[in-house]
């Protein structure tokens, strides 16, 4: 809901006691989910058929090895956002390739399609956009701390757990007056900081 509906990136890690409904594929202790097989042109002229799987909601290529499978994880390029005519949106990482594949990079879904839910294969459990092994997750990732604290507050000023007022248009007014009152707060804290004068 939060990609397609609202265009909105969630940065998470995949839940480990998540059970894929496909069965998997081991890579050591770490499970390898298929995501879907792309066609890619090689230098020559033939086509190569890539295994594209899912680890820890990294997407990399899935291979057979004499002793089982070996996962190589693709990096990330950038992520894209695409807004079809309906309001919805679609997600994508474009990837780069290895080199023996060429100096190239192909682009993967990160929502699920038409094709996903005829399957009923939920892509969006498995991947993310910027999964723990991307560079920038950890500074990313950091600030769902503040987030999660702001929410905490929020449901600590509930009486019983219970919204302040009936219907959705009240609540989000008051969702609203508690966000204003918080960022007011924190303002002011800010300013009062910057005008402390340091001791000599």
């Amino acid at each position: 809901m939060l990609l397609r509906d609202l265009g909105l990136l969630p940065i998470t890690r995949v839940r480990s006691s998540e059970e894929p409904r496909m069965p998997p594929r081991s890579v050591g202790r770490q499970k390898v989910i298929h995501v879907e097989d792309r066609e890619i042109l090689i230098r020559d002229g033939s086509t190569q058929v890539l295994r594209l799987g899912a680890r820890e909601g990294a997407i990399g290529i899935q291979e057979a090895t004499g002793d089982g499978e070996r996962f190589t994880e693709l990096r990330r390029v950038r992520t894209l956002r695409r807004q079809d005519k309906s309001g919805h949106y679609r997600w994508y990482n474009e990837l780069a390739l290895p080199a023996e594949l060429g100096d190239r990079t192909i682009m993967v879904r990160l929502d699920s399609d038409a094709a996903d839910r005829a399957q009923g294969f939920n892509r969006t459990e498995y991947v993310r956009a910027i999964p723990p092994s991307d560079p920038d997750f950890k500074a990313l990732y950091g600030r769902r701390a503040d987030a999660e604290s702001i929410n905490r507050g929020l449901e600590d000023s509930l009486y019983l757990r219970r919204a302040h007022s009936v219907g959705h248009a009240r609540q989000v007014l008051n969702l609203l007056g508690y966000a204003l009152m918080v960022n007011s707060l924190a303002v002011r804290q800010h300013l009062q900081q910057a005008t402390v004068p340091l001791a000599g």
